[in-house]
């Protein structure tokens, strides 16, 4: 057999050939060998014909939750079916991301960053910088790409977000943060704030639509607020993700909820942020509850939501509708006078959050007009690409890795997840095993000590440490 796999008819849409037609693609030891018309199917191990579909480079999701504490391994699966090949977890603990991709993994490459929480990871709000270096260079020996400040729900100092964020810099490590510290908010103003700390190192500033949701000034004010914040700031690499719904902890600890975003967003809804606000407002259906069902996750409320938060001790996973459409749309389709995205990817904040849906809402501002395919397929597989320095993946060349997401246009789902020229989800059906763990040089060892097969990069030389050269 001359291809292992070969994907025969495809409507190919390709940003960084510029490519968009009907081709074949072959594939031959988990990369792209050849790409042309009427290539031989006698010649393959397996072939495909995917007349009607659209085939684009694998899905990256920049912001995924992967782990025990949050998302859950029901979020392997959960991706794969969304069509996501790659992923990067964002919160940790990066062990149990590491277990997780172990036990329950599909073929779904998966990345993660460790959260900086006080009382947890770091010992209060303002930790030393010489404790924030020795976390950084302890999640990185242990296959972690860096850290994630929690700010919206746990947060630090202004000064000690700042060191933070300067110490990932002294270590080219990554650092992602949901903007938020002890003066301001997960609102506009923490995300102002957020951008004037991070002065001039680099930072993944996660889910920007979370800080447009109207709480200090109207939100389109505050969309518009964000987009003139980011031209500003070159040294920032975004995401913003398209659904209504947000995902935060339903947690009680001491009569109140533990995350400051539980807090807001019960407020949101017309209820108290107590332990009773959030009983009421799970029976009400303003807070749903994350419940595992048939190896996913769905959204429950009133009496069995309730039934199983309380089973579970509150710590347990909620989701909230906060999210106005018209801040989604902007912050997908806003550019820069060089014609380069503001945010640069789109995310979903998914993984076992049940929230996957690049596919369908990308498909939705494609239909718009707020996106080309081509465009589309920048934000959600090329740029991530580069953010994370996969500098192999992100587009449908020869020799390229052979991670390809199919795309059934009419239901506006996934039909086909391949992951290094192996089918890990066909139709509905997920049939992938493993996946392996994107990491650093100095967690290689550590990947590999724990069963699982390393994928080493080099982030100083991605566009999270090259950003205002990479948009230039």
């Amino acid at each position: 057999m001359k291809y292992d796999v070969l994907l025969k008819n495809c409507c190919l849409i390709d940003y960084a050939t510029d490519f968009e037609g009907e081709t074949d693609i072959a594939i031959c030891d988990g990369v792209i060998c050849e790409i042309g018309e009427e290539l031989n199917t006698d010649c393959a191990g397996q072939a495909f014909d995917l007349k009607g579909a659209m085939v684009m480079p694998g899905i990256i999701d920049t912001h995924v939750h992967a782990s025990a504490w949050l998302g859950g391994g029901a979020g392997h699966k959960m991706l794969a079916l969304a069509g996501v090949t790659n992923a990067l977890d964002m919160s940790g603990p990066g062990d149990s991301v590491l277990a997780l991709a172990k036990e329950q993994g599909v073929g779904v490459n998966i990345a993660t960053i460790e959260y900086v929480r006080p009382g947890h990871t770091v010992q209060n709000e303002n930790p030393s910088e010489a404790e924030t270096l020795a976390l950084i260079d302890r999640v990185r020996q242990q296959g972690s790409l860096g850290i994630k400040l929690l700010g919206g729900h746990y947060p630090l100092t202004p000064e000690a977000t700042a060191s933070c964020i300067a110490a990932a810099a002294k270590r080219q490590s990554y650092v992602a943060f949901h903007a938020g510290t002890s003066q301001n908010g997960s609102n506009i103003n923490g995300f102002l704030e957020a951008v004037e700390l991070s002065g001039q190192n680099p930072l993944h500033m996660a889910h920007i639509n979370a800080y447009c949701r109207g709480l200090i000034h109207p939100y389109m004010e505050e969309t518009e607020m964000a987009v003139a914040a980011l031209n500003k700031h070159a040294n920032i690499i975004s995401e913003a993700y398209l659904s209504p719904l947000n995902g935060t902890s339903a947690e009680i600890i001491n009569g109140v909820p533990g995350s400051l975003v539980t807090s807001r967003c019960l407020q949101t809804g017309g209820f108290e942020a107590t332990e009773k606000g959030m009983e009421e407002a799970i029976l009400a259906g303003w807070a749903q509850i994350n419940y595992p069902y048939a190896g996913e996750t769905i959204l429950i409320t009133g009496e069995d939501a309730r039934a199983y938060w309380r089973q579970k001790g509150t710590n347990v996973s909620v989701s909230f509708s906060v999210n106005p459409v018209e801040p989604r749309i902007r912050l997908a389709a806003a550019k820069r006078t060089n014609g380069k995205f503001v945010v640069d990817c789109i995310s979903t904040d998914g993984g076992g959050i049940p929230r996957n849906v690049i596919i369908p809402m990308g498909l939705s501002l494609i239909a718009l007009g707020a996106l080309t395919k081509k465009e589309f397929v920048q934000k959600a597989s090329y740029n991530p690409a580069q953010m994370l320095g996969l500098f192999n993946k992100g587009s449908i060349a020869a020799g390229k890795d052979a991670d390809i997401t199919v795309v059934d246009v009419e239901k506006g789902e996934a039909q086909m997840t391949i992951v290094g020229g192996d089918v890990i989800m066909y139709k509905g059906f997920v049939c992938g095993k493993g996946g392996k763990i994107i990491t650093t040089e100095a967690g290689e060892g550590y990947v590999r000590a724990k069963g699982l097969e390393p994928v080493v990069v080099k982030l100083s030389e991605s566009a999270f440490c090259k950003h205002a050269e990479w948009i230039s």
